[in-house]
């Protein structure tokens, strides 16, 4: 039986590329690509793939959020994050949300096929090159349970932040969201709580950090 893969990433050349060479493994099918997190959310709940390859970096949701979103409403489905991060914190934040494994985008094609194959047989995979610096950290609790429950946002909050990001004030997000400006004003004092930021600038910057928003 094949090994049904559900591609998530907003670069269509990267998923395009990534495609053809799952497509020629005799044991993979690619049954769907997905170009922001809300799309990879709506694509999981309705293909139920054996496996996610997902970007952290994307629209409207980013690949933390989508993967915390996606294995709620379907935990059989294993996650394979595919990032041009290698920061520890995000490994840690992508594994706390459910994810299965981590690979770095610069990785050879054979490794991806190793991680593909280890997450749907419901086994652990971290990149070689991450995973003595991962675990060194991770064995020193520096990335402590407490902490990430403190910064880690709803994805309602994690809408909010990108508009604040991206300028919009309390009547603006109130607008696109389809929300009361109260509301967005207790959003926006949760995150600024969580996160212990409180200006624009610094929630900007932590937005473009966690990938929330580009600067491209």
């Amino acid at each position: 039986m094949k090994i049904s893969i559900l591609l998530a990433d907003d670069h269509k050349i990267l998923r395009d590329g990534i495609r053809s060479l799952l497509e020629k493994e005799p044991d993979f099918e690619v049954v769907g690509e997905a170009d922001s997190g809300r799309t990879a959310i709506e694509m999981a709940c309705n293909l139920k793939p054996d496996v996610i390859i997902m970007d952290i970096g994307m629209p409207d949701i980013n690949g933390i959020e989508a993967t915390r979103e996606i294995l709620s409403r379907v935990p059989s489905i294993q996650v394979l994050a595919l990032s041009m991060y290698s920061d520890k914190r995000f490994v840690v934040e992508m594994l706390n949300a459910g994810a299965t494994g981590y690979l770095v985008k610069d990785c050879a094609f054979d490794e991806m096929l190793s991680a593909v194959r280890s997450v749907a047989s419901n086994q652990r995979y971290i990149a070689p090159k991450l995973l003595e610096t991962f675990i060194d950290d991770y064995m020193k609790n520096k990335c402590t349970n407490g902490m990430l429950k403190k910064t880690r946002l709803t994805p309602r909050e994690s809408e909010v932040l990108r508009l604040i990001a991206q300028g919009y004030n309390s009547k603006k997000i109130a607008s696109e969201l389809n929300i009361s400006v109260k509301t967005v004003d207790t959003h926006r004092q949760n995150i600024e709580h969580k996160l212990e930021l409180y200006s624009v600038a610094d929630l900007t910057r932590h937005a473009i950090k966690v990938g929330l928003i580009s600067i491209d």
